[in-house]
Parts: structure tokens; C-alpha cells; sequence
């Protein structure tokens, strides 16, 4: 028989362990901040413009989070509390400006602070393009710009920024997208008869919106963000959008996880200034300029099999500067300082009439 006096005196004992831990846990962010705050000063007395966001050393540390994690917490979750600590301690140094497409509440502002934390500062704008003149401009560090859908393919937009920027890519993230259906307090859900959303956000959920709602409006509007806000002033709206808006405008789920697709994800990119040095694990990708003539295609992809490097991504788009001249853009796995990549790259431009080297990062850690 189980003497049920003990159970208070066990939890109490969990409780008190707990405490100290948290304790423990305090004095330790602590420490590390404090050494955060110690590494801004060296820097600063060595280069009054040093930078202090370094893209390789932040992967390294997330990985070795989720490499040494020993649970029950898995890895991403882990590595996604230490994220935070480091956006928390990095903001001691100097707080990461970042430019997003907007508006507020979109999946790219929630793929902005994924990559940087919520410590980070994160500016929405109406256009990619805005997003690249920003960064070039100085008025932010970074800029996150969504480049490729599961479902629907690259943003060309994205691709097009590319063409005329000498922007690098420094990070990459990979965001599972989630849409839900959502009204507003004054909704009469009984009476639904028009829904609002970004047009790809319409073709992410055509089956289960044919199912449901067939013959309501569909109103294709420029963000699911504002689709969210339109449904607070009309009792018989609703919105297509995820998680960020509906909590931005206080808009109740009717349905959740409405996307035909269970593995939608989008990829965006992280663009800046500098070049990120190799981190272990990375990807580059450059863009290439070609002639359309016989056997083009394959003299661009031989090297890559020569040399046992892996592609990742291949897009093709016509060029806006030549007639009958195409653009590759190439993703692979590899670093620009590596020398079996050196070697692609230097056979890649006996080919091609112009190549560009947009970037090597870290591959996405979450």
C-alpha cells in the first residue's frame, strides 16, 4: 500500500530542484552575456565598424547544440532556446537591423526572427526589391526574402533582385508553412461568403477550399497579413493566413492546417553585405549567364559530376540583356573555399559568357 503522505514531500523536493536549476540557469545566461558584452568592447577597440552577427559561428554553435542535446528536449527545440539567448546576447553588442517583405505578420517576418531572434530588429517593406535596396543602402544589416514554395516554385521577383545586386547571400531558412482559416470576433461563421488571401496561398489550399467553401469569393489580395486585417471589419469574411497574423489581429482558427500539401515549406534567404567564411556544412550558389546552343546544359553541369559535387537547385530564366541567352541560377552543397569547388567554379567560366558568385552560407540549421 502506497503511503500518499509522500507524494507532496516528492513534489516538493521536484520543485525545490527546479528552483535551483533555474538559478543555476539564471547565473548562467548571466555569465554568458556578460562575456557577450566583454567580446563587443575587444572588437570595437580593435575596429570601430567591426561586425559582430557572424552567420558560420552562430551555425556552428546551433549544431553542436543539437549534436551534444541529451533530451528529452529534442534538438530543434533546444537549438531554438539557445537561438534566442544568442539574439538576447548579440543585442548587448549591437541589435541586428533586418528588413523584411511585409507586411507585419507575414511568413517572412516569421522567418526573420527564426534565423535572428526576437532580440533582433525587423523592418517590413512593401517589395523585395526595397528589401535589397535597404541592405544595399546601409539602413540595415540583413535582409530575409522568400526565393522558392514547395508547392509553387521560386519567386521570381527574388531571382530578378539577383540580376542587379552585388548583395551576398549569408543564411538560408526553411519555414514549414502552415495556413489556417480565420475570422474575427464579429464573424458569423454560418454565413461565410467571401475569403481573403495571398493568391499562393489560394493555390496552397484549392482542394480543401473546393471541399468546404466552394462558393465563396475568393479575393486575392498582397499579403495574408492583410487579409487578416480586412476580416476585422466585415462579419461575413474570413482569411487564409498563418499563425503570426492571426495573432497580430486577434482573429480566432476555424479550421487549421487547411494547405492541400502537409510538407509545404518555403525557403527564403538572408542577404548582406559581407561574405561568410566556411561553418562545416555549406551551400553556395551563383548564377550563370549562357549562349542557347547545342549541348550548353550539359557542358554546364559536367563539371559538378567531374568534381562529385552535389546540386541542390537548378532554375533557368531568359535573360533581360541578351537575345537567346538563358540565366542558371545553381544552388550545391559546398563552400567557394574549398578546392573541389574552386575547381567547378573555374570550369564553369570557360563556358559560360558571364558568372556570378552570389553567395556561400551555412546550410539552415532549423
Amino acid at each position: 500500500m502506497t503511503d500518499n503522505t509522500d507524494k507532496p514531500l516528492d513534489l516538493a523536493s521536484l520543485r525545490q530542484r527546479i528552483d535551483s536549476i533555474d538559478s543555476e540557469l539564471l547565473r548562467l545566461i548571466s555569465e554568458r552575456a556578460e562575456c557577450a558584452a566583454q567580446v563587443a568592447q575587444v572588437k570595437t577597440a580593435d575596429d570601430p565598424d567591426a561586425v559582430f552577427y557572424r552567420p558560420e559561428r552562430e551555425a556552428q554553435v546551433l549544431r553542436r547544440v543539437m549534436e551534444r542535446n541529451p533530451g528529452p528536449l529534442n534538438g530543434e527545440e533546444m537549438a531554438r532556446l539557445f537561438r534566442e539567448i544568442m539574439s538576447a546576447c548579440l543585442a548587448l553588442e549591437k541589435p541586428i537591423k533586418v528588413a523584411y517583405l511585409g507586411p507585419e505578420g507575414t511568413f517572412t517576418q516569421q522567418a526573420a526572427l527564426k534565423h535572428f531572434g526576437h532580440s533582433a530588429i525587423s523592418l517590413p517593406m512593401a517589395a523585395i526589391d526595397e528589401v535589397f535596396r535597404e541592405v544595399e543602402a546601409g539602413a540595415v544589416n540583413y535582409g530575409v526574402v522568400p526565393v522558392e514554395n514547395s508547392t509553387e516554385g521560386v519567386v521570381n521577383n527574388t531571382l530578378d533582385s539577383f540580376m542587379d545586386s552585388g548583395l551576398h547571400i549569408s543564411g538560408e531558412v526553411v519555414l514549414r508553412i502552415h495556413h489556417h482559416l480565420l475570422v474575427s470576433n464579429i464573424t458569423r461563421q454560418d454565413k461565410i461568403s467571401r475569403i481573403y488571401s495571398h493568391p499562393q496561398s489560394f493555390a496552397q489550399c484549392r482542394k480543401w477550399l473546393d471541399a468546404h467553401y466552394p462558393h465563396a469569393e475568393r479575393v486575392a489580395v498582397s499579403s495574408n497579413a492583410e487579409a487578416a486585417r480586412l476580416v476585422k471589419t466585415e462579419w461575413h469574411s474570413a482569411a487564409i493566413a498563418g499563425d503570426m497574423a492571426a495573432q497580430l489581429y486577434g482573429l480566432e482558427h476555424v479550421a487549421e492546417k487547411i494547405e492541400d500539401r502537409p510538407d509545404n515549406s518555403t525557403r527564403f534567404l538572408i542577404i548582406g553585405n559581407e561574405s561568410v567564411p566556411p561553418s562545416g556544412h555549406d551551400k553556395t550558389s551563383i548564377v550563370v549567364a549562357m549562349r542557347n546552343q547545342p549541348g550548353v546544359l550539359h557542358g554546364l553541369l559536367e563539371p559538378f559530376h567531374r568534381h562529385a559535387i552535389d546540386l541542390t537547385r537548378l532554375e533557368t530564366r531568359p535573360s533581360r540583356n541578351g537575345v537567346w541567352t538563358y540565366v542558371f541560377f545553381i544552388d550545391f552543397k559546398g563552400h567557394v573555399d574549398d578546392p573541389a569547388v574552386a575547381g567547378v567554379l573555374e570550369a564553369v567560366k570557360q563556358h559560360a559568357s558571364d558568372m556570378k558568385v552570389l553567395g556561400s552560407y551555412p546550410v539552415g540549421v532549423l
